[in-house]
């Protein structure tokens, strides 16, 4: 599941896969569980009115290590 994250273009952070969702990149969507909720409950409305697949992850740092880097992410997002 999180396998495409390391393999797939992809966003990483709250700003880049917030730009990603606007400019309909997105094809699936990463939300850590752990997140704070204000951080990401816009991520969540932009998802569901365009009927973007959205995947929680255990924790932002599990998220982060599968997406190749060193530090937490709160969101990710494979790209079109």
């Amino acid at each position: 599941m999180l396998d495409s994250l390391q393999q797939e273009n992809k966003a990483i952070g709250i700003k880049q896969t917030n730009k990603a969702l606007n400019q309909d990149k997105v094809k699936i969507l990463y939300l850590a569980q752990d997140a704070d909720t204000h951080l990401v409950e816009r991520l969540v409305d932009i998802a569901n009115k365009k009927n973007i697949e959205i995947i929680y992850v255990d924790s932002m740092k599990k998220l982060g290590k599968a997406c190749g880097i060193d530090v937490s992410a709160a969101a990710a997002a494979t790209l079109k």
